[in-house]
């Protein structure tokens, strides 16, 4: 499909790139401009085809969360069109590149936060358009998913098919992944993400963000040692609450009960602990939190042995990666599930971790290098799943 075939009248020339994909001039390196709004981040970012990052911007909202409590949909809508002009110009500027020297443009259609997607949607298409490059349209979880195809050296690069798990605040999914644009769902949550729930126990126990988003303060508060300036070797130990552990058996997430464990424990005491108490609190919802991942993750290791399926390597992306408790406790648990075949793990750096617009340039690459580009009409979709991503997408080689 042709990206000028969206406008009311035909470009009267393609654009040199445009001609070089459509006609099999030869390969060579590509630049891709890459927008992403889903949520609360602004990111702009310029990747090449020869996998140099060769800026990354992401503007946070930070202030904002901690002034609403998480994510305000119209106040993060009107702060991404403030910032997405000046993170545009600072990727451009990072790169030392001009607007006419990228190749293409990509943006996050979806899923995600409507009015917060239509930003760099809007943005993506207006300067496509007006420049003549061919645009495309990226799925955000596709994105996390193969943002370590990017970042892996050649020989720790995951070989399809592989296990994926994406957790955010606003998704929590175990994928099975066959190639580029082809995810099968093996368990999703039935209610709402881990990412989530770990920002509301945040804000229930009342942990200071310290200027990150209130999931990490709450990781940061769970490591520590300290107790309001009170040693924690003093022989009385930190005590464990009990937590739900939902739907044993089945492969579905489910994380309301957690946060509502806690709000209940809280509530009982009328919002008054101890130091110890609460950092016990805290540790035991983050055990629970991740434990309900290492068992979903198991029954999906096993499915895959049922069906044939050998699967040789586990990518986690999404803002909750970066948990190191999290990190540790996947590596235990796949010796443990495979102790005979080592079943590689593999995370993005932590700050491609969290949304960025580097793994929506990487995403879309392919299809760019491939001539599969989308209208300048193309419109968001806020509701979109991944297993229906291979529906709407043309063969394309993969980048090696």
């Amino acid at each position: 499909m042709q990206h000028a075939r969206s406008l009311p009248f035909r470009l009267s020339r393609p654009s040199s790139v445009t001609r070089a994909l459509r006609y099999g001039s030869p390969r060579r390196r590509f630049t891709v401009l890459a927008l992403e709004s889903s949520a609360d981040d602004t990111c702009a970012a310029v990747v090449t085809s020869d996998r140099q990052i060769l800026s990354n911007v992401v503007v946070n909202q930070q202030a904002f969360l901690e002034e609403y409590g998480g994510i305000h949909p119209f106040v993060a809508l009107h702060a991404h069109q403030r910032n997405v002009p000046g993170a545009i110009r600072r990727a451009l500027n990072e790169a030392n590149l001009t607007v006419n020297e990228i190749d293409g443009i990509a943006f996050t259609r979806g899923p995600g936060i409507p009015g917060c997607l239509s930003v760099c949607g809007n943005a993506a298409r207006s300067l496509a358009a007006a420049l003549n490059k061919p645009l495309v349209g990226v799925h955000h979880m596709q994105a996390h998913a193969l943002t370590p195809m990017l970042t892996s050296q050649p020989a720790d690069r995951p070989e399809f098919p592989f296990l994926t798990i994406l957790v955010s605040g606003g998704h929590t999914l175990l994928l099975l992944a066959t190639s580029p644009t082809a995810f099968r769902i093996l368990a999703t949550t039935l209610d709402e993400s881990i990412g989530n729930a770990f920002d509301k126990a945040a804000r229930m126990l009342g942990i200071p963000f310290g200027g990150t988003a209130p999931g990490a303060a709450l990781e940061r508060f769970c490591a520590s040692k300290d107790l309001d300036g009170e040693s924690n070797s003093g022989g009385e130990e930190v005590p464990e609450i009990h937590m739900p552990r939902p739907m044993p058996g089945r492969l579905a997430f489910s994380y309301t009960g957690l946060h509502s464990t806690v709000e209940r424990f809280l509530d009982a005491r009328r919002g008054e602990l101890d130091a110890r108490t609460r950092l016990g609190l805290a540790r035991s919802f983050q055990r629970a939190a991740v434990a309900q991942l290492e068992a979903k993750l198991v029954l999906g290791m096993r499915l895959c042995v049922r069906e044939g399926v050998r699967v040789r390597s586990l990518v986690v992306s999404g803002g909750v990666a970066s948990n190191r408790y999290l990190r540790e406790r996947l590596r235990a648990c796949l010796d443990a599930e495979s102790p005979e075949e080592r079943v590689e793990l593999v995370f993005p750096p932590p700050l491609l971790c969290t949304d960025n617009a580097v793994m929506i340039a990487w995403a879309a690459m392919n299809r760019f290098l491939a001539g599969d580009t989308d209208e300048y009409s193309i419109e968001s979709r806020p509701k979109w799943s991944l297993e229906e991503l291979e529906e709407t997408s043309a063969p394309t080689e993969q980048v090696q």
